[in-house]
């Protein structure tokens, strides 16, 4: 594994992307210098258990726990910008570098950074879905109805968790984050305004759930057509990602990842880079337009 300075690794990265407009995979990673933290420490162990798919669709009580810290932590998360990286991402996608990308986070800064060919893999946290009926609503608007149905919780996001950790410090790549379980007993759990079930979930693929069928589709086939695969800021560490990378591999098209700590996929990789990711890209822009990549003509 190399680790080059951000302006060597620039420079491969470069040269990788002669072959035409990369395919992108992102992951957590590439949101931490937005403040969103990631779900694992430098050694590969998670900072904390996620929810879990079944936990949620089967408990009206981890429901209750999920939209209690959620409500809290939706503060935090929703006003988290996107970061240099985001951005240089964009303009490499301007200047014909980069094609698609497909992202395993659901927090929408590529969007707002300008990339203009997003796949959210895992959903977005922007929708909210009742599982009985369907109705779909928009995250902010529930957030009012629960700031009304719930005066005051906020001052649960002060203080010390039993644990000892700061009530609201550790804030998740699905917007979770840490609440005292006394706290969440006093939270009244959103229902559908349509057929009032409390079955009401964020619009996002939680740990042990499936991709939609149509999605994976939809990756597959842009992996399939691709003419390199570009990981940045993934571990690879959950099949939904690392399948095509796997994909990429068995066509024999070059792969380049580039994040901290290894990877499940570090093996497969035509060029891996342990390198920090935002000063990387925005290097990379600079060479980009200096020296246009080979197969562009713009």
């Amino acid at each position: 594994m190399q680790t080059p300075k951000p302006d060597d690794a620039a420079s491969q990265l470069h040269e990788f992307l002669g072959a035409g407009p990369a395919l992108v995979l992102t992951g957590a990673g590439m949101s931490t210098d937005s403040g969103i933290p990631d779900y694992r420490r430098p050694d590969g162990t998670r900072r904390a258990l996620p929810m879990q798919h079944g936990e949620f669709v089967g408990s009206s009580g981890a429901r209750q726990r999920y939209w209690a810290r959620s409500f809290i932590g939706w503060q935090r998360f929703s006003a988290a910008d996107p970061n240099d990286g985001h951005r240089a991402l964009a303009r490499l996608a301007s200047a014909r570098a980069l094609g698609t990308i497909i992202t395993q986070n659901v927090d929408g800064l590529h969007q707002r950074a300008g990339s203009p060919d997003v796949i959210e893999l895992h959903g977005s946290l922007s929708r909210v879905v009742c599982l009985s009926c369907g109705t779909a609503v928009g995250r902010d608007a529930l957030q009012q109805r629960m700031a009304s149905e719930n005066a005051g919780f906020e001052r649960h996001s002060r203080g010390m968790a039993p644990d000892g950790s700061q009530v609201g410090s550790q804030i998740r790549p699905d917007g979770d984050i840490v609440l005292d379980q006394a706290a969440v007993a006093h939270f009244h759990s959103p229902v559908c305004a349509v057929c009032r079930s409390d079955t009401l979930k964020p619009d996002v693929v939680f740990f042990g759930g499936s991709v939609p069928p149509d999605r994976v589709a939809q990756c597959v086939d842009r992996t399939d057509r691709a003419p390199s695969l570009l990981v940045l800021g993934s571990s690879l560490a959950v099949m939904s990602g690392l399948r095509f990378v796997r994909q990429a591999a068995r066509r024999g098209i070059p792969i380049a990842i580039v994040t901290r700590g290894a990877t499940r996929g570090d093996d497969l990789a035509t060029l891996r880079l342990d390198v920090a990711l935002t000063p990387t890209l925005v290097a990379l822009t600079a060479k980009v337009g200096e020296r246009p990549c080979l197969h562009s003509d713009a």
